[in-house]
């Protein structure tokens, strides 16, 4: 009894893992997203954070098709670029209200100095569209080269594990972390600790906790960034 009482305590706390696994990442969106809206200001926001996302979970659905792994964390895929969307979504609205010049930057001006700052949320779609279409001819064509499959896992949590640099060199750049949520970084730290830990215990390729533990390290050095300049901005923990 205690050992059928075990095994059904363990299947429901990875059952419950599994579910935070799915949802636990998009949670730190939620607070800057809400920043954005009251404020009315995505400034304090790197937008190449949902490049980062939007590449790296784009990239880890093909390598699904190569090399079968956890669901939730096909899922998660899913609700992450979902989600990544509507905050890009919510920024292009945003600066169109606060937008001065009258210049419309498109994607399909293929100007490498505007790439990622165009002024419509459209032209965000149609590159999300195009990398699709991309990887999916790839995907197809080279499915059965291992070398291939593995290069995809390895490229999408390669990419995954810099997602907090284009926050840390922006706020570097603004010598602030004005208009960024620190509640987000410190859900972060939290959803990368967890998941580490969860990719560790599932046995997942070592591909996954290696991008976790990258991840740690650069929300620490987002936290130092907060630390370090809280005397000169108005900048709250929480």
């Amino acid at each position: 009894m205690m050992d059928a009482d075990g095994d059904g305590g363990w299947l429901l706390l990875s059952w419950v893992s599994s579910c935070l696994m799915v949802v636990g990442g998009i949670v730190p969106y939620i607070p800057q997203y809400q920043e954005i809206k009251r404020t009315s200001n995505a400034e304090g926001f790197s937008t190449w954070v949902c490049l980062v996302l939007l590449v790296a979970n784009i990239l880890r659905i093909f390598f699904w098709f190569g090399k079968y792994f956890e669901f939730p964390l096909l899922l998660q895929s899913v609700l992450m670029i979902g989600a990544m969307l509507a905050i890009l979504n919510l920024c292009c609205s945003t600066q169109s209200a606060n937008r001065v010049s009258t210049k419309q930057r498109s994607f399909t001006d293929f100007q490498q100095k505007d790439f990622w700052n165009w002024s419509r949320f459209e032209d965000y779609v149609q590159f999300c569209l195009a990398l699709v279409v991309c990887g999916a001819l790839l995907t197809y064509v080279l499915i059965d080269v291992p070398v291939f499959v593995e290069g995809v896992g390895l490229l999408a949590l390669m990419t995954e594990a810099m997602l907090g640099l284009p926050q840390f060199l922006q706020n570097r750049r603004n010598r602030s972390t004005r208009g960024m949520s620190v509640k987000m970084v410190l859900l972060w730290m939290a959803g990368d600790c967890f998941k580490t830990t969860y990719f560790i215990i599932k046995d997942t390729p070592a591909q996954f906790w290696l991008c976790g533990a990258l991840q740690i390290g650069l929300d620490m050095a987002i936290l130092s960034q907060v630390y370090h300049y809280k005397r000169t901005t108005d900048t709250k923990f929480w």
